[in-house]
């Protein structure tokens, strides 16, 4: 494992629906032999909230559109400001009957980055390569893709058993389709766009932004060890 002052290399991948990253993800993870954060993240969150396992699904950014219904629903409920931002309340509670709001789930969320980037680790989603922009030696990658083209990727890969579109709390009945797949892009872009002001599509987040339905998923995650293992050394040397 190529290392840094003692830590492992810090990759986040942002990835559109059927662009491959919950695939991607976890074989950069395993050359690199780190810790890949996705499904994990939630459940820490409402470990650390106190609040339920789907509570804090819909907060997340890759809850199959979730977030996306969570963000409509929002518009018609009363706002409190906290920290610096206005932010609905929605409904949740955790284990003593306070009340939740959006941004405690998001400031978790940039805990448990946080966290993870003192050791190392392949972050996939949750607006990482913003909230880790300042972190010397982060790899950050974008993964994308024509619609269509990333349509039939998630098929191929439902259809393989490794589930592109079963990310965190999706209950599909069959093949990923043109709704679900804009369903999530749409929920991932407003995650980003609603609490940190920025458009996830933004090359200028990236240091490699990579077409993954032109290549093989294999093919994308060498180029992503490749980069990262060239990044951590140039930020040792």
């Amino acid at each position: 494992m190529v290392t840094n002052e003692g830590n492992g290399p810090v990759v986040t991948i942002s990835a559109t629906y059927g662009a491959g990253g919950s695939v991607i993800g976890p074989a950069v993870a395993a050359a690199l032999e780190l810790p890949f954060l996705d499904r994990a993240i939630p459940t820490v969150v409402a470990s650390r909230i106190g609040c339920s396992f789907a509570e804090a699904l819909k907060r997340d950014d890759r809850s199959a559109g979730g977030f996306e219904r969570l963000l409509a629903g929002a518009a018609r409920l009363p706002t409190v400001t906290f920290g610096s931002v206005d932010t609905p309340y929605v409904g949740a509670t955790d284990a003593e009957g306070r009340l939740l709001y959006d941004h405690e789930f998001v400031e978790q969320t940039e805990r448990v980055i946080q966290d993870v980037a003192r050791t190392g680790g392949v972050i996939l989603g949750r607006a990482a390569a913003v909230v880790l922009a300042e972190r010397p030696g982060a790899l950050h990658v974008r993964l994308d893709g024509d619609r269509e083209a990333r349509l039939l990727q998630a098929r191929r890969l439902w259809e393989d058993g490794n589930g592109e579109g079963l990310s965190v709390g999706a209950r599909e009945e069959g093949p990923p389709t043109e709704r679900l797949l804009d369903d999530n892009d749409r929920a991932r872009s407003a995650y980003v766009r609603r609490f940190y002001r920025a458009d996830a599509a933004d090359p200028a987040h990236y240091h490699l932004v990579i077409d993954s339905t032109a290549l093989s998923t294999g093919a994308c995650a060498d180029l992503v060890v490749r980069a990262a293992t060239d990044r951590v050394a140039r930020f040792a040397g």
